[in-house]
């Protein structure tokens, strides 16, 4: 058994592979259950945000890795990284402690990392429910014991900084966000506070982006009707969960006509992206997208990079105390298989001395049998013990191997 992460992400492919590496929560389980079908996976886990793309699975007695990079793509295959055991581990629990975002110690990301063990739990199992377990638990030590977090920026509020550098200040101006999703949430709190006097809100679920509008005091239009107010507005932030793009250049040039030369900002925070790129060649229009954000969100870093060696010890912790579970988990079958073995032999050995004794009284055939499991029980009792103790403190795997080798105990029986 390996644990093992592959996947692609924004520190190694860029926005058109990722895009196509995306999985939407309806598309979890079915990726999985393909993959499984494929392989001798015992237990595996997606995570798909929009800077990343991850499959976390525990290996069987195959290897793993084809069939992962044939569900991806070939591009992903020639940008994407794969990890195995303690790395693994550790990378898990960097990404949700904010330590591998695009915004470092970015908040978002470890609620994304619990839905999506949620999701996948009908595939998931005993390790790697424990690895995300620990790794949400060493996330919320991370921002609460480090400054790492502190004013952290969001994919969203970085947005929102980026527009307010082009347009030098979004007091007075007026901006519809497209989506109706925790990201479009952050960002239209985000141009709320910078200002922004007329804030519109489309969603193809009115209702959503009913709810949403009246928590932050902007106004709710129905999506239909959204292409006609674009004329209208500064900034255009785009947020849903769509699979294609939905702003399109016939949606785009009408609403140019109308502006009069103005220009139109067009932030595109969704992956897969929301805005054909095509529309960013159009006059006037200012488009951009998550790859964009990094020159925003590479200023200003260095009080939280500061906190990093301590975020980066309680992670290696939490990695150790994992990995002696782990190993720990491994030394149980183990000794069941001994303590089997034994029984085997006990039994045997106990059915040729009865042979040799002749007749004997129930009595005497019960003493007999508590002898002989009183013994093996003494005489395994302390093998066990020191067995998933030296497992416990790092030592487990030699260990397991050495007991298989001195009681004769084939690992694939």
């Amino acid at each position: 058994m390996s644990v093992i992460v592959v996947g692609v992400s924004h520190w190694t492919a860029p926005i058109e592979v990722r895009e196509r590496c995306a999985f939407n929560t309806s598309a979890t389980l079915p990726a999985l259950e393909t993959l499984r079908a494929q392989t001798s996976l015992r237990e595996a886990v997606l995570l798909s945000t929009c800077n990343r793309t991850e499959f976390y699975v525990v290996e069987g007695e195959h290897d793993a890795v084809p069939a992962i990079w044939s569900l991806l793509g070939e591009e992903a295959a020639k940008t994407g990284y794969v990890r195995r055991d303690r790395e693994a581990v550790q990378h898990l629990m960097r990404v949700t402690a904010g330590l591998d975002a695009m915004i470092l110690g970015e908040a978002q990301i470890r609620g994304q990392v619990r839905d999506a063990w949620e999701v996948s739990r009908p595939q998931s199992g005993p390790m790697l429910n424990r690895a995300f377990q620990s790794a949400l638990g060493v996330a919320g030590r991370v921002r609460t014991e480090t400054a790492i977090g502190r004013g952290a920026a969001s994919v969203s509020s970085a947005a929102v900084q980026l527009a307010k550098q082009i347009f030098g200040t979004l007091a007075g101006r007026s901006a519809m966000v497209l989506g109706a999703g925790d990201m479009a949430e952050l960002a239209l709190e985000c141009l709320v506070n910078e200002g922004v006097r007329a804030a519109l809100v489309a969603n193809r679920t009115f209702e959503r982006a009913e709810s949403l509008a009246r928590r932050h005091g902007a106004t709710a239009i129905h999506y239909d009707a959204c292409w006609q107010r674009l004329g209208g507005v500064d900034l255009l932030l785009c947020s849903t969960a769509a699979p294609h793009p939905i702003v399109l250049d016939e949606h785009v040039r009408p609403a140019l006509a109308a502006r009069g030369g103005r220009p139109l900002c067009i932030l595109d925070i969704a992956l897969p992206r929301d805005v054909d790129p095509a529309v960013g060649t159009l006059d006037n229009v200012f488009l951009y997208d998550l790859d964009d954000l990094r020159a925003v969100v590479a200023a200003n870093l260095d009080r939280r990079r500061e906190q990093l060696p301590t975020a980066e010890q309680l992670i290696e912790r939490e990695v150790e105390k994992y990995w002696q579970w782990l190993a720990g988990l491994a030394a149980v079958p183990v000794v069941t298989d001994v303590r089997a073995a034994m029984e085997r032999l006990r039994e045997a050995e106990v059915t040729a001395a009865l042979r040799r004794l002749g007749d004997v009284t129930p009595e005497q055939r019960e003493a007999i049998e508590y002898l002989s499991k009183a013994l093996m029980n003494k005489f395994l009792h302390e093998p066990s013990v020191r067995l998933r103790a030296a497992a416990a403190n790092g030592r487990g795997l030699g260990i397991v191997d050495a007991a298989r080798y001195l009681f004769g105990v084939d690992e694939h029986q």
